[in-house]
C-alpha cells in the first residue's frame, strides 16, 4: 500500500467529540463574566493547531443534533448510560457555533443524525467522485475532482470514526488522552492497533459491544474472541452463513463449543448491535465545495473578536501567527510531512504544552534594550492593575489592550486609564518600587543542600515502595496506582466501596481525583494509603528530585517571583514553586531544610500573624473583633468561646482547631457545605457554628452583604488601597458560578489588602535596611504568602530582626495592630525563635 502525495487535504471536524473532550479537560475554566469557556478554549486551541500543522484547503465541522437520532427511535436504550450533559457543556456546544463561523468553517447536521453520520456521508460523497461516480454526490467540476481525489482528515475524539478508514486517503486524527497526546490513523495503524481491517470494526462492535453507547453486542464474547472471529471469518453474516452452512468448520478452526452456541442463540443481537454501531453514509444534507479553498476566504478579524471577547489571550498570539497560504513542497500528506506534529502512538515526538498554561505556545519578546524591558515590565503592571485577569502580561496583552504597537502610545493610553481608575498611587508607591527589589532577590537567590535532597531521594522513594506494597496488600492484587481505570476498579469493582456523592469522568465511570476519593478515608484503609502515596510521589517529582536540576553552578535556586501572577494582588513563584512546599508535616519540612544559608550567613524568617483576619476587623469596623486584636488575645480561642459558649478559660483544643477552621473558612467565603467537610461534622451543626459566628460578630455578616451588593453594582472589589478585582460573574445565571464570584468578592479585599501590606512591607524593610548601611549585610530572598525570608550576615541578629520586625509592623496605621513573628537559623526548616 503505496503512500501517496495529496495535492489537496480536507479536513472534517466531529465538533461534539472535541469539545467534549475539552470541557472534561478544563471544566472549571470561565471567563471572568462568569461564561463557562473550557470546552471552547480546548476546541478553538485545537482548531489553530490543526489549522498550523496540517493547512488544510478545506474545513468543515460536523454537528450532533438535540433531536433523537434513529438509533434512539429504533434503540432507546442507545447512549443510556451516559450522564445527561451539564448546563455548562451545553451553553459551551450552543456557543461553539461562533468559533467555526468565525474561522469561516462551513457547519453542517441533520435532525436524526450524529456528527459520525455527516462526517461518514461527506466522505462517501468525495469517494464516489474518486471512483468516477459524481453523479448523486458532487457536481463535476475541477475543483471537485481535484477534491475527489483528496486526503481526508477526520478530526475527532471518538474511535467510532475509525470504520471510515481507508488506506491513507481518509485517516483519523484522534485525541490518545486530554487534548495534547494526539495520533493519526490509517489503515494500517488500524490493523496494527485491532488486527484486522478499518472496514470490520462495525462487526467487532456487533460481537463485542460498545458499553460507552449501551450497544448490547453478544453477550459472553469479549474483544479476544470478537476478534478471532473476524479475522478467522470476516464479517458477522459471514460467519453466520458459515455456522448455517457447515458449524463444523468452526469448531475444526478453534471456535469453542460454548462460544459456538451463543453464536446461534444471538443472531439478532448480533446484526442489531452491528447496525447501531454503523456510521450512515446517506444523510440527506446538500454538502457543496465552496468556491474558493478555506485559506483563500480566511481572514482573522472576526476569529480576534471573538476570542478577545471569550478572553483567550494565548490564543490570539496563535491566530496572529498562523502562516495561511499554500503549502510547502514536501509537506503533503501526514506521513510526507517533514514538520508534522503528529505522532503515532508510543512515539516521543508531537503535541502541543498543555491546554490553559498563558504562556506555553508564544516565544519571548527579545528586546536590545534594558531601559525597553524594564518599560514593558512597567506596562504589564499597568495593564494588570487595570485588568487583575490578565495575569503575567505579555507584550502583545498591551498591545492588544491599547489597539496600538507604538510604546509611547501605548504607555499614554495605560497611565490616563490607571488615573481614571484611581489606580495611580497605588502602581507608583506599591508596584513600581517593588521591581528592583524582586530582581535583586532573583538574582541573589538561595542555595540548596544538593546532598541532602539526594539522601531524601533515596529515602522517600523507599517510602513510597512500602507505600506501594501496603496499597497492593490492601487491594488483594498488584496494579498500575498512577493508572485512574485500574484504581477505578479496584476501589468500586473490586473492593465495591460506596461510590454516593461522588463525581464521575467523562466516559461516566468513578473519579480518582484526590478531592473524590478522600471522601472515603473512613471507608476503607486503602484510600489513607492512597493518599499518603501521591503526596509523597508529589513532593518527590516537584521538589525533592526537581530542585538539583534547577540550581546553578554554586547550587543556588533563583525562584521565578512573578508581581503580577495573581488575580489577587498576592505574589506567585514558578520555576518552581516555592509557596506550595507544605508548611506543616515532616516531609514539607525535611525539603525546607535542604534550604539553607550561604557560609557565614544565617536565615531570618519574619511572619505576619492572622493578617486576614486582622484586615477583617479593620475593613469591616466590627467592635468584638477589633476588640480581642486590641486586647492582644489568641483570636481562635476568643472566637472559639464566643461560637461554642464557654469562658475562655474552658475552651479545649478541639474547640480552637474548630473555631480555627470556622475563621478561616469566613474569610474565603466557605459555605456551610463546605464548613461541614472541613470540620468533619453535620450540616446542621456547621449551620449552628456559623450562626453562632455571626451572632457574635453582626458586623462582619452585614460587611460582606455590602461588599457582594457593591460589588454587583459596581462590577468589582476594592482593597484597603483601591486595587481592584473585576467580578462580572456576580451576574451569571448559572448559580454555581455565581456562588463562586460571590465567595471571590468576599475575600478579594482581605487577599488584596494582605497583598498590598506585605508589598509595602517589602519596600519598607528595603529602604530601612539601606538606611542602617546594611545592604550589603542583609539580603531579600523570598516571599512566601505572609512570610519573608532574609540571609542576613551572621552576628548581626539583634540588630536585624528587630528593624526589619518593626518594619513590617509599623507599614501602615490601621484600627487593629499587626504583629510579625520572627525566627533564625542555618536551614529554613529548622529555623528558631
Amino acid at each position: 500500500m503505496a503512500k501517496k502525495n495529496y495535492k489537496t487535504k480536507i479536513v472534517l471536524i466531529d465538533a461534539h467529540a472535541i469539545l467534549h473532550r475539552a470541557y472534561h479537560a478544563l471544566p472549571d475554566f470561565s471567563s471572568s463574566k462568569g461564561e463557562p469557556t473550557g470546552g471552547l478554549y480546548g476546541l478553538a486551541s485545537m482548531m489553530l493547531r490543526i489549522i498550523a500543522d496540517l493547512k488544510p484547503d478545506y474545513i468543515f465541522a460536523c454537528y450532533d443534533r438535540a433531536e433523537p437520532t434513529f438509533r434512539k427511535q429504533v434503540y432507546d436504550e442507545y447512549k443510556a448510560g451516559r450522564a445527561k450533559a451539564e448546563p455548562e457543556l451545553v451553553a459551551q456546544i450552543i456557543r461553539s457555533r461562533d468559533i467555526f463561523t468565525a474561522l469561516h468553517i462551513p457547519i453542517y447536521d441533520l435532525a436524526g443524525f450524529e456528527a459520525d453520520d455527516i462526517i461518514g456521508t461527506i466522505v462517501e460523497k468525495l469517494s464516489k467522485g474518486v471512483r468516477g461516480e459524481t453523479s448523486g454526490s458532487l457536481e463535476d467540476s475541477p475543483r471537485t475532482r481535484q477534491a475527489s481525489s483528496a486526503q481526508i482528515i477526520i478530526a475527532s475524539g471518538d474511535m467510532d470514526t475509525l470504520q471510515l478508514v481507508d488506506d491513507d486517503r481518509v485517516v483519523v486524527f484522534t485525541l490518545k488522552k486530554g487534548l495534547n497526546d494526539t495520533v493519526v490513523y490509517d489503515e494500517k495503524m488500524v490493523r496494527e492497533r485491532y488486527g484486522f481491517e478499518p472496514k470490520f470494526l462495525i462487526d467487532y462492535k456487533g460481537l463485542r459491544g460498545d458499553p460507552s453507547d449501551n450497544i448490547i453486542g453478544v453477550e459472553g464474547i469479549g474483544e479476544k474472541t470478537a476478534t478471532t472471529l473476524i479475522q478467522e471469518f470476516g464479517t458477522i453474516e459471514d460467519i453466520y452463513k458459515q455456522i448455517k452452512k457447515d458449524e463444523q468448520v468452526l469448531l475444526d478452526r478453534g471456535v469453542k463449543a460454548r462460544i459456538l452456541e451463543i453464536l446461534k442463540n444471538s443472531e439478532e443481537e448480533a446484526i442489531f448491535s452491528k447496525t447501531l454501531a454503523t456510521i450512515r453514509r446517506d444523510a440527506g444534507i446538500d454538502f457543496k465545495l465552496p468556491k474558493e479553498t478555506w485559506a483563500e476566504t480566511f481572514e482573522t478579524t472576526k476569529a480576534e473578536g471573538l476570542f478577545n471577547d471569550l478572553e483567550f489571550r494565548t490564543l490570539i498570539g496563535r491566530l496572529k501567527k498562523l502562516e495561511i497560504g499554500p503549502r510547502p513542497t514536501g509537506e503533503v500528506g501526514l506521513q510526507g510531512s517533514s514538520k508534522s506534529n503528529f505522532s503515532r502512538p508510543g512515539s516521543a515526538e508531537g503535541g502541543e504544552p498543555a491546554v490553559g498554561s498563558p504562556t506555553s505556545s508564544e516565544p519571548e519578546v527579545v528586546l536590545h534594550s534594558p531601559a525597553e524591558e524594564l518599560e514593558i515590565k512597567q506596562l504589564a503592571i499597568a495593564l494588570w492593575l487595570i485588568n487583575s485577569d490578565t495575569t503575567n502580561p505579555k507584550l502583545e496583552d498591551i498591545f492588544e489592550y491599547t489597539r496600538t504597537e507604538d510604546l509611547a502610545k501605548a504607555k499614554e493610553k495605560l497611565l490616563a486609564d490607571l488615573e481614571k481608575l484611581g489606580l495611580t498611587k497605588i502602581y507608583q508607591e506599591v508596584e513600581l518600587p517593588l521591581i528592583p527589589i524582586l530582581e535583586e532577590a532573583q538574582a541573589r537567590g538561595i542555595k540548596v543542600d544538593k546532598k541532602l535532597l539526594a539522601d531524601l531521594s533515596v529515602d522517600y522513594h523507599a517510602k513510597l515502595k512500602d507505600l506501594e506494597k501496603k496499597i497492593y496488600e490492601l487491594a488483594g492484587s498488584e496494579f498500575n496506582i498512577n493508572s485512574p481505570k485500574q484504581l477505578g476498579e479496584i476501589l468500586f469493582t473490586k473492593l465495591n466501596l460506596s461510590v454516593k456523592g461522588l463525581k464521575k469522568t467523562a466516559g461516566g465511570s468513578q473519579s480518582t481525583r484526590e478531592s473524590e476519593i478522600a471522601k472515603l478515608k473512613d471507608v476503607h484503609p486503602i484510600i489513607n494509603e492512597i493518599l499518603a502515596y501521591r503526596e509523597l510521589q508529589k513532593l518527590l517529582s516537584t521538589y525533592i528530585d526537581n530542585l538539583p536540576k534547577l540550581l546553578d553552578e554554586d547550587d543556588i535556586l533563583h525562584p521565578t517571583l512573578n508581581q503580577t501572577g495573581t488575580t489577587t494582588g498576592r505574589m506567585s513563584s514558578t520555576n518552581p514553586n516555592v509557596q506550595n512546599i507544605p508548611t506543616r508535616g515532616e516531609q514539607g519540612a525535611a525539603i525546607r531544610t535542604a534550604f539553607v544559608a550561604r557560609e557565614g550567613y544565617e536565615l531570618m524568617a519574619f511572619d505576619y500573624s492572622q493578617i486576614e483576619l486582622r484586615v477583617l476587623a479593620a475593613l469591616s469596623q466590627d467592635p468584638e473583633l477589633i476588640k480581642i486584636f486590641n486586647e492582644g488575645k489568641d483570636i481562635h480561642t476568643s472566637v472559639a468561646s464566643r461560637v461554642f459558649g464557654v469562658i475562655e478559660g474552658d475552651v479545649t483544643k478541639e474547640m480552637r482547631r474548630r473555631a480555627k477552621v470556622i475563621n478561616f473558612g469566613i474569610i474565603y467565603g466557605m459555605g456551610v457545605n463546605a464548613l461541614k467537610a472541613n470540620l468533619g461534622t453535620t450540616r446542621d451543626e456547621a449551620q449552628e457554628f456559623m450562626d453562632n459566628y455571626f451572632a457574635s460578630f453582626p458586623t462582619i455578616k452585614k460587611y460582606f452583604e455590602l461588599v457582594i451588593e457593591g460589588a454587583r453594582d459596581r462590577g468589582y472589589t476594592e482593597t484597603l488601597f483601591g486595587r481592584r478585582r473585576y467580578l462580572p460573574a456576580l451576574h451569571s445565571q448559572l448559580p454555581q458560578i455565581k456562588a463562586s464570584a460571590e465567595r471571590m468578592a468576599m475575600n478579594a479585599p482581605l487577599q488584596g489588602t494582605a497583598a498590598d501590606i506585605i508589598k509595602l512591607a517589602m519596600i519598607r524593610a528595603d529602604k530601612d535596611i539601606k538606611e542602617a548601611g546594611l545592604s550589603d549585610k542583609a539580603f531579600l530572598l523570598l516571599q512566601i504568602h505572609d512570610e519573608l525570608i532574609f540571609e542576613v550576615k551572621e552576628g548581626l541578629s539583634a540588630k536585624v530582626m528587630p528593624l526589619i520586625k518593626k518594619s513590617m509592623e509599623e507599614v501602615i496605621k490601621m484600627n487593629v495592630p499587626l504583629e510579625v513573628s520572627s525566627a533564625r537559623g542555618p536551614r529554613w526548616g529548622e529555623l528558631e525563635k
